[in-house]
């Protein structure tokens, strides 16, 4: 955690995706179909408190939610489902921090929360 915070000095976003060398932030598979994949997502990102839902566009597989935190700061996180095949789906996630500096590492943290929240609720289909 340490590290992320060193690292969240100077940047300002964080992403996950297929190449990520933190494990952790590694796109999570299910095994879901992209649109049911994409109906309990939405679902469980409409639940979550603190987080606003900004848009959705079913087409694309992207959703935008904001985030304020305790400082003031505004987050934006974009939710991403894609599919992998007819009967798998990855979800990829992306959060910038408006404003100058560093983030400390918050939107690594927002990451893993999300991730953490869609685990749980998808346990039954994660791959």
């Amino acid at each position: 955690m340490l590290k992320r915070t060193l690292i969240g000095l100077l940047r300002s976003f964080e992403a996950t995706g297929d190449k990520a060398k933190d494990p952790l932030l590694k796109s999570h598979i299910y095994k879901l179909s992209k649109e049911k994949a994409w109906e309990e997502v939405t679902s469980t990102l409409k639940k979550m408190q603190g987080y606003k839902l900004l848009h959705e566009v079913k087409s694309v597989g992207e959703i935008v939610l904001e985030k304020r935190t305790m400082t003031g700061r505004t987050m934006d996180i974009t939710v991403t489902v894609i599919s992998v095949n007819p009967v798998t789906s990855a979800v990829d996630i992306y959060s910038a921090s408006k404003g100058s500096l560093g983030d400390l590492g918050s939107n690594y943290r927002v990451i893993l929360d999300i991730y953490r929240i869609l685990d749980k609720k998808l346990a039954a289909f994660k791959a």
